[in-house]
C-alpha cells in the first residue's frame, strides 16, 4: 500500500480510524479536550475555569497558565503519541487530516498534523446521504 492509499480520520471524540482502499482497519477513541478540560475542573474544585488556549510559554508561572500548559501541550501529547504509535504499526506517515472546533488550535504545534478541512464531517455525511440516495431509488426498465 502507497501513503495515498491510507487515511487517518480525526473525529469528534478523538477518534482516530484508519481506512486503506475504502477498508477499515481499526481506530482510537480517547477523550476529546473539552471533555478532559471538563473532567479536570468538576474534580479539582479548587481550580477555575480556564479558557482552552496556547499558553505562551510550557512552564506556567501561576496557575492559570499552569492549567492552559497542562491542557494544551498534554493534549498535543496524547494526538501525537498516539499518531507515533499508529504510524510506526502503518510502517509509513499517512495524509493527516485534522477537523473539529479545536483542530485549528492544536494543529500548529502537533508534529504530524499538517492540514484541517472544517468541511470533514460534513463531507461524509454528504458522500453518506448521496450513496443511501441513490441505492434507495428504484431501477428503471427501459
Amino acid at each position: 500500500m502507497t501513503m495515498a492509499d491510507k487515511k487517518l480520520e480525526l473525529v469528534t471524540l478523538t477518534e482516530r480510524q484508519q481506512k486503506a482502499r475504502g477498508e477499515y482497519l481499526g481506530g482510537v477513541i480517547a477523550p476529546g479536550l473539552n471533555l478532559s478540560a471538563e473532567a479536570l475542573f468538576a474534580r479539582a474544585a479548587k481550580l477555575s475555569r480556564v479558557d482552552i488556549k496556547r499558553p505562551a510559554k510550557v512552564i506556567g508561572t501561576n496557575t492559570v497558565a499552569h492549567v492552559q500548559s497542562g491542557l494544551y501541550y498534554g493534549y498535543i501529547g496524547l494526538v501525537d503519541g498516539i499518531l507515533d504509535r499508529m504510524i510506526g504499526e502503518l510502517g509509513v506517515t499517512p495524509r493527516i487530516v485534522a477537523s473539529g472546533i479545536l483542530a485549528h488550535l492544536i494543529a500548529p504545534d502537533s508534529r504530524y498534523i499538517n492540514e484541517i478541512d472544517d468541511m470533514l464531517t460534513l463531507e461524509g455525511l454528504r458522500i453518506l446521504f448521496e450513496r443511501n440516495r441513490s441505492a434507495a431509488q428504484p431501477r428503471r426498465r427501459g
